[in-house]
C-alpha cells in the first residue's frame, strides 16, 4: 500500500540526513595504515543539486566525525554539516529554531537506532529497505534504493515530484 504524502511533502523546508547508511553502504574500508574510505552515490549528489535548486535546505547529521563527510558536504555546497556525538533531535531542534520551521517541515532519512528519536518526531521520515530497524519503527516511504545506492536521491525525488 502507497501512503498518500502530498500533505506531508507540502510542508517540508528542510530535508535531512544521516550518512552512514544512508548515503554510503554503511561500510568503511580500511587500509593497513588506518586510513579508511566510504563510498558515495552520485544519485544522491544529484538530489541534493536538485533539492537546493528548488530552494530547500539540505542538512547532514551523522554520528561520525570525519573529514570524508566534510569534503562531500562541501563538494556539494552543504552548509549545515553536523557531526559527532550528542542527540540528533536536540540539533536538528536547534536548526528548526533558528531557521523559524518546526520539525513538521522537516524531511528525515536515517536508519538506526540512533536516528530513532528524530524519524519519530520529524513531518516526513524515510528509510532505506535495507535499514535494519525497520521492525522497530515504520516510516513514512521507504525507498527503493538502499542505503549508498541513491536512497537519498529517492527521497529527493518524491519531494520533488510534488
Amino acid at each position: 500500500m502507497v501512503k498518500d504524502l502530498s500533505a506531508k511533502i507540502a510542508n517540508i523546508k528542510l530535508v535531512a540526513t544521516d550518512i552512514d547508511g544512508v548515503w554510503t553502504d554503511a561500510k568503511m574500508y580500511y587500509t593497513k595504515d588506518g586510513d579508511y574510505m566510504k563510498a558515495f552515490s552520485t544519485y544522491d549528489g544529484m538530489g541534493v543539486n536538485e533539492l537546493m535548486k528548488a530552494n530547500y535546505t539540505v542538512m547532514i547529521m551523522t554520528s561520525e566525525n570525519t573529514e570524508i563527510v566534510k569534503q562531500r558536504a562541501k563538494k556539494l555546497g552543504i552548509d549545515l554539516v553536523f557531526q559527532g556525538g550528542g542527540e540528533k533531535l536536540d540539533k536538528l531542534q536547534k536548526v528548526c529554531y533558528e531557521m523559524g520551521i518546526t520539525l513538521d517541515n522537516v524531511a528525515y532519512i536515517g536508519d538506526d537506532l540512533n536516528d530513532l528519536n528524530v524519524l519519530k518526531n520529524v513531518g516526513l521520515s524515510a528509510m532505506p529497505p535495507n535499514s535494519p530497524i525497520l521492525n522497530i519503527i515504520s516510516p513514512d516511504f521507504i525507498t527503493t534504493r538502499s542505503g549508498g545506492n541513491g536512497a537519498f536521491r529517492d527521497l529527493a525525488d518524491l519531494i520533488l515530484s510534488q
